[in-house]
């Protein structure tokens, strides 16, 4: 099968192509997993974050990609759920060990053993892919396979994040960075909050102008003043400055979740600037957000089916990989990045 792998990790800066086209041999699904033949799969930032060493290594060579949508095409001797021909997606979670205290709270997630697609085993920027049954999950038929893509992690990891604000009807949300997961959360935000509103920031006069169009309250730069304090806030990008200038803006008791799986060294001196009475004090609090679980998927993949949100979108080519990839890299984003297999 084609796939595009990455073979190490490269400086992105030097090396604008880190992927590699390469025709390796099909893989074979174990007892409990089923094989996908894939017909699309989005462009994360976690793609980068593996590539330039952010996360922890990856087993290279290895196909990158996580937010996976193709058909069963060959299911193990254990599987009971999926038949050959099901239409399934497969996000960030691969497999967890499922007897942990964590796996047994729903919390598969914070499991020590926890398996990432794309990055511990292989994902979908090839032609096939394999993963545990429990952890596939039907996609709503009113989308289609490249809408439903960005859904698997953008959207599930969002719809974590805003699980994770505690917000009510009312409340100020502030979404900080607007790539694919922020107008997800945006549109998601808007129906299950409709008395409330969302300001987004973000550098981009562009992503901007974007946000307004999907119907955020107010718009502005990383560093301006909203038009009031914010109840919570979701930072989606890769740097520090934004951490510091949202716990700015929380009101008292507010909530900063943090939607990133690293965060970049570029800005790290930003965090001297932190004053505790300014940034910190009246209760504030931080969360991360670590991986998503699989109650995460499948809860956001009814809702998403239900409101319905449709979510922007880009597509290119499996070859054209390393152009995604750059692109995100330099914030050349409307919405999601998709990659159309077959």
């Amino acid at each position: 099968m084609k796939a595009m792998v990455i073979k190490g990790i490269i400086n992105l800066e030097k090396n604008r192509e880190p992927l590699e086209l390469v025709d390796i041999p099909k893989p074979v699904p174990k007892n409990n997993e089923v094989l996908i033949e894939v017909n699309a799969c989005g462009v994360c930032h976690t793609e980068l974050d593996e590539i330039e060493g952010r996360t922890p290594p990856p087993r290279f060579p290895v196909i990158p990609g996580h937010q996976i949508v193709g058909r069963v095409v060959e299911k193990g001797k254990e599987v009971k759920r999926l038949k050959v021909g099901d239409r399934i997606g497969v996000g960030w979670i691969n497999s967890a060990c499922g007897s942990c205290p964590y796996c047994k709270e729903g919390n598969e997630n914070l499991c020590d053993f926890f398996v990432a697609t794309g990055r511990d085993v292989h994902g979908g920027y090839g032609e096939y892919a394999v993963v545990s049954e429990k952890f596939a999950f039907r996609i709503p038929d009113h989308f289609s396979d490249v809408e439903a893509a960005p859904l698997l992690c953008a959207g599930a990891i969002g719809y974590r994040s805003l699980r994770l604000t505690n917000m009510k009807d009312g409340d100020t949300l502030g979404l900080i960075g607007f790539g694919a997961s922020a107008h997800i959360v945006l549109k998601m935000a808007k129906h299950l909050y409709p008395n409330s509103k969302v300001f987004v920031f973000a550098r981009s006069i562009n992503e901007r102008a974007f946000a307004i169009e999907l119907g955020a309250s107010w718009a502005g730069d990383i560093e301006d003043v909203p038009p009031e304090g914010l109840n919570s806030a979701i930072d989606t990008t890769p740097v520090w400055k934004s951490v510091v200038e949202g716990l700015r803006h929380l009101k008292k008791g507010g909530r900063l979740v943090i939607n990133a799986i690293r965060k970049e060294d570029i800005d790290k001196e930003y965090l001297k600037g932190i004053d505790y009475p300014t940034h910190i004090w009246m209760e504030k609090e931080i969360k991360s957000v670590a991986n998503v679980s699989g109650r995460d998927i499948g809860e956001f993949l009814l809702l998403a089916g239900e409101i319905p949100i449709k979510p922007e979108i880009e597509v290119f080519p499996l070859e054209d990989a390393n152009r995604a990839l750059i692109e995100l890299k330099e914030r050349k984003i409307r919405g999601a990045k998709v990659l159309k297999i077959k």
